[in-house]
């Protein structure tokens, strides 16, 4: 595993293209194998992450190596959830993923919050095996319909104490 020196920061406004890049290029390698095509074809046409990325502004953390940025994570309501863990393909292996969730957990400690809750796509292999790698446990799996993808998928509930 490359041993890259990762460093943090709060998203800015003029990154806010090159994360939503990001997010798309993780989802098409995680997400999008797992989704009908008109799903797919819609979220391209569409990158959900421009949105999220202009509402949550800097309360997502951006992790760079070299100073590129590399990924992204938030905890959406700002509660016990990280809602979202995106690294890009180019960048996967590299500890940027475990680098964000640490970074949110410690975030959820400093709410008050003992325990941190994951969800992830049952079928997300990579995201799976990274959590479970950091010490989550699977509380419940359902299959349950996806708004924003607007399908049925199983997804796996996780959660750690922190």
């Amino acid at each position: 595993m490359d041993r890259s020196v990762i460093h943090l920061h709060n998203a800015r406004p003029e990154e806010t293209e090159t994360l939503a890049r990001i997010g798309l290029e993780a989802w098409l390698n995680g997400i999008a194998p797992l989704v009908p095509d008109k799903v797919r074809q819609e979220i391209l046409a569409d990158n959900p992450f421009l949105p999220f990325l202009k509402t949550l502004g800097p309360a997502v953390i951006v992790g760079t190596i070299n100073s590129e940025p590399a990924g992204i994570g938030a905890c959406e309501h700002a509660d016990d959830t990280i809602s979202d863990i995106w690294v890009a393909p180019a960048f996967e292996g590299r500890g940027v993923g475990s680098t964000l969730v640490r970074a949110l957990e410690t975030e959820v400690l400093g709410r008050g919050h003992p325990v941190a809750h994951i969800q992830v796509a049952a079928l997300n292999s990579r995201a799976f095996g990274l959590y479970h790698h950091l010490g989550y446990r699977e509380e419940w799996r359902q299959i349950s319909f996806d708004p924003i993808l607007k399908i049925e998928l199983e997804k796996v509930g996780l959660s750690k104490r922190l």
